[in-house]
């Protein structure tokens, strides 16, 4: 029975560390080939590392339960998918700073254009507010704004993953010590 008991405390659970620093990586790669391919401002790319996220960590969420010896928890769970989903932003949160600013700094420029474009096709605009509107996302597009508003965006789809695969995650009870007479 001991020997049992020290062998289910070996067994490996998953390190959230590990996780984490994989799907940013992937993430990053997604975003290169995005960025040098000029697939950015796509539709459908642009939601392809949300769903990336969101699959992974919903994931990452189930093979944690399933590797739980002690009892797999909503909190447990959700708390191993959250600590990713905090990891992944702050990673994110730097590479965007160092995409926009370094890798692709003609981006911004890029950015202003197609809002302005949007907005000019929408028709529904002065130029005057289309002009408020783009020196309005000029200032968002500062190194401290950009990366907060990279670590609460990729923050939040994060935690919403997290508290799905906590919710998809099969729930067992705590093994208490038994006497096996």
């Amino acid at each position: 029975m001991i020997n049992k008991i020290t062998a289910n405390m070996k067994k490996k659970t998953s390190d959230y560390l590990g996780k984490g620093l994989m799907l940013s990586l992937i993430l990053i790669v997604v975003d290169l080939i995005g960025g040098f391919a000029h697939l950015r401002f796509d539709t459908w790319f642009k939601w392809l590392s949300t769903i990336i996220t969101f699959v992974a960590i919903i994931v990452f969420c189930i093979q944690f339960g399933k590797q739980q010896t002690d009892g797999v928890t909503f909190g447990k769970v959700f708390g191993y998918g959250f600590k990713i989903a905090l990891l992944v932003s702050a990673l994110m949160a730097v590479y965007s700073l160092l995409s926009v600013f370094v890798i692709f700094p003609e981006f911004l420029d890029q950015l202003l254009v197609k809002t302005r474009t949007d907005m000019e096709a929408k028709g529904n605009m002065s130029e005057e507010q289309i002009d408020g509107a783009v020196n309005m996302t000029k200032k968002f597009m500062k190194p401290i704004p950009l990366m907060l508003f990279a670590f609460l965006g990729t923050l939040f789809f994060s935690t919403i993953a997290a508290l799905l695969g906590a919710a998809f995650t099969k729930k067992t009870e705590p093994v208490i010590f038994k006497d096996n007479v």
